[in-house]
């Protein structure tokens, strides 16, 4: 998919930000929903998503907007080191398929990296179990402030 393009509110996080899909939540508030990545490149690889705009990527996100969503990905960045004491930390963003999007609903992804530890490719891992995706939520929810 392009740049350009109309919104499919049909896509995955639009229906767990309704409650079609479940999702494992660590944190949400009337903007935002932060959740675990099912398909994690690495142990901890969370996500955060605007549940209020229709923007597919930051390129058409309001301004207000991406303030919004990019204060609690610090919020939920921060939770993560504090949860999991990685070695460090990425932060990513895609816009388009060529870029490597695969959800075309604006997304921020959160991973913890380990020195030691290889990381998984973008959406080329296996679906994560989800008992331990579960853990992994209430550790990490349990350090949001």
């Amino acid at each position: 998919m392009s740049l350009d393009g109309p919104y499919n509110d049909q896509n995955i996080f639009a229906k767990i930000v309704r409650g079609e899909m479940p999702a494992v939540k660590l944190y949400e508030d009337r903007d935002v929903l932060a959740f675990m990545d099912v398909f994690p490149q690495a142990r901890g690889h969370c996500l955060v998503v605007s549940k209020t705009s229709k923007a597919r990527n930051l390129l058409e996100v309001e301004p207000d907007v991406l303030c919004t969503v990019m204060a609690d990905v610090q919020r939920v960045a921060r939770a993560v080191v504090a949860a999991l004491n990685p070695d460090g930390v990425i932060i990513t963003q895609f816009n388009g398929s060529a870029a490597g999007q695969t959800v075309f609903h604006l997304h921020v992804h959160i991973i913890p990296r380990w020195a030691d530890q290889p990381m998984k490719g973008h959406s080329h891992g296996k679906m994560a179990d989800l008992d331990e995706l579960k853990v992994l939520a209430e550790q990490i929810a349990a350090q949001i402030t």
